[in-house]
């Protein structure tokens, strides 16, 4: 309990400007992005199967 409880005033300290590191809205925003660019290249990976599929059919 008292490592959360340092760990919560560590996150405080740095969203605070106080302390040195990545903010938790940063740290948010980076996930989202990286969640994002997962997405992306699956779909980019798709749209490439895809058209590899109808380039065949049309021969």
């Amino acid at each position: 309990m008292p490592q959360t409880l340092n760990e919560w005033v560590k996150r405080a300290e740095v969203d605070a400007g106080v302390r040195e590191g990545m903010t938790a809205s940063a740290a948010q925003r980076v996930k989202d992005l990286e969640r994002e660019v997962r997405e992306l290249r699956k779909a980019n990976e798709i749209l490439k199967l895809a058209s590899a599929f109808f380039a065949r059919a049309e021969r």
